[in-house]
């Protein structure tokens, strides 16, 4: 591990060096944040959205859509409030969802906002082809200008979070370069995006909601490196930085880490190799099929030391896809960095070394495969490092590789992946696990299937409301003999949880942040409206 954290410190000092003389990378770019007024901020949190700021193709998805409403929306608790809905109701088999709508919304160009406007996006949305699933969606009924209905195939309970995360778009200005220039009904609107280096936007003054105390902000965007070292030139008011630059001091700004499900993890090829995707590419890895390997890596893993070593301490020990969220169930964490448990599982299971090589193996199957991550990727290549480190004495030897996507999707079928997910919707536990999606794009790409963990998720995606679905979600992960964490089969190895680390300018208020979801989008900006100067 301590190897691990030099090798991570001498890249995040190249970084350092390759990247300092980019913040303000353009002859657009804003004046330094100190010279800007008070109503103005710049800000460095995240990439370029690269299809745009559309909602119907998945805009908004991680964090505020921004320049858009929802229906409903989620407070710091991750409770269920009003955006553009002021009620809603289901009916008795909860397939028909009724939806009333506040009558002050309009438009960023004054027009008001209809039920008409709301069933257009829906519409547009499930034809897509995006990542948004609408395919539960019978059809949406106009009942009048304030009132939506929706009519489901089957009751699905995480419908409702459908109605949190599609932004609504006006039906009358929803044409081909909607992407670049949205119009919408959120605190803010879009003035001026200059492709791979910044957008601006401005205050909506026809919002209904609670008025942001900024009028203007300035997006840039900047990679990891290049934002910490713009916030040292002090060109930015907050700046998201990775863990490897924490430890490092800006004067007047200070660290804020934001908690999330922001995971990292092994996902495991669950079935024997021999099979082929309709693609032609390899499906099934003969180690890794293995329960007992599954398992004792699991057990072995330190992931505390992971945390530590790797993230400079700003994370947390990972155990499922949706820890800390209302329907993770808390019975489903095991005891790790339990290295002698973990030997003594593969000894029962017949995996010794008997050749004196320090790599176990069972008959002519060896214990060893290779561990993938994106190359881009240097926090991921560390934590594939740290576990291949981590599990050479028990016997299990590990190759770190680092590949290009498309190789990744290629090969993601038969050699474990290091790969990460996060989501404030339990419908991506059901996405990650269930045999519907087996290697379904990057969905279950180990082709796992347990079919009692399946028939919980059935029926938590088919219980009418959030809240009766929790205890069918928290028995797929562990019911006390089976499940889909690594108690049960084990089909992943989770490791971490990142915070979302950022300089903040002293003074700078951001909120009560909430869990955060995955890095894309930027989840920083979802409570915007509270944001302010305190000094």
């Amino acid at each position: 591990m301590k190897r691990v954290k030099e090798r991570l410190r001498k890249w995040a000092c190249l970084g350092m060096i390759l990247t300092v003389g980019l913040a303000g990378c353009t002859s657009s770019a804003p004046e330094e944040a100190s010279s800007a007024p008070k109503e103005e901020l710049i800000l460095a949190v995240g990439g370029e959205p690269e299809a745009g700021f559309d909602p119907t193709t998945g805009w908004g998805r991680y964090g505020s859509p921004l320049f858009q409403s929802t229906l409903l929306k989620r407070d710091s608790e991750l409770k269920i409030g009003y955006d553009l809905a002021t009620s809603y109701e289901l009916n008795e088999d909860g397939t028909i969802w009724t939806v009333k709508l506040r009558k002050d919304a309009k438009f960023s160009d004054g027009i008001n906002v209809t039920a008409d406007d709301v069933q257009y996006t829906f519409e547009a949305a499930g034809k897509s082809g995006s990542a948004i699933d609408l395919s539960n969606l019978k059809s949406t009924e106009v009942v009048d200008e304030h009132t939506i209905r929706f009519h489901l195939k089957e009751p699905q309970s995480t419908f409702v979070q459908m109605l949190v995360a599609t932004g609504i778009v006006p039906r009358h200005a929803h044409g081909k370069d909607y992407a670049s220039k949205p119009i919408g009904s959120g605190p803010y609107k879009l003035v001026q995006w200059d492709k791979g280096q910044q957008a601006i936007v401005e205050a909506n003054p026809d919002y209904y909601g609670s008025k942001p105390y900024f009028k203007k902000l300035t997006f840039l965007f900047l990679n990891e490196d290049a934002a910490y070292a713009a916030a040292k030139a002090g060109k930015v008011d907050i700046s998201y930085i990775p863990a490897a630059f924490s430890k490092q001091p800006v004067a007047g700004m200070r660290l804020e880490a934001a908690r999330s499900v922001d995971n990292r993890g092994i996902m495991f090829p669950y079935i024997k190799a021999g099979g082929q995707a309709k693609e032609g590419v390899p499906i099934g890895n003969d180690v890794t099929a293995e329960p007992a390997i599954r398992k004792a890596v699991n057990m072995a893993l330190d992931r505390k030391a992971i945390v530590e070593g790797v993230l400079e301490g700003h994370g947390t020990p990972a155990y499922t896809v949706n820890d800390g969220l209302p329907w993770f169930n808390p019975e489903s964490v095991i005891r790790d960095a339990d290295m002698e448990g973990a030997k003594k599982l593969l000894e029962q299971d017949g995996w010794k070394d008997t050749d004196g090589d320090g790599i176990r193996e069972r008959g002519a199957l060896k214990a060893e495969f290779k561990l993938l991550y994106p190359a881009s990727d240097v926090t991921r290549q560390s934590l594939a490092i740290a576990v291949a480190d981590m599990l050479k004495p028990l016997g299990i030897q590990i190759k770190a590789e680092g590949k290009s996507w498309d190789e990744l999707e290629k090969q993601m079928h038969a050699s474990p992946v290091l790969f990460g997910w996060g989501s404030h919707d339990p419908l991506e536990m059901y996405h990650v696990y269930s045999a519907k999606y087996q290697g379904v794009e990057y969905y279950n790409p180990g082709y796992y299937r347990n079919d009692t963990v399946e028939d919980y998720m059935n029926k938590a995606l088919r219980a009418k409301t959030e809240k009766e679905a929790m205890d069918y979600w928290k028995k797929a992960q562990w019911d006390g003999s089976t499940g889909l964490s690594a108690k049960g089969d084990a089909p992943w190895a989770w490791l971490v949880n990142l915070d979302h680390l950022y300089l903040v300018k002293e003074g700078l208020d951001i909120g009560k942040q909430p869990i955060h979801p995955h890095g894309h989008g930027w989840p920083v900006t979802d409570n915007l409206e509270e944001w302010r100067w305190t000094k």
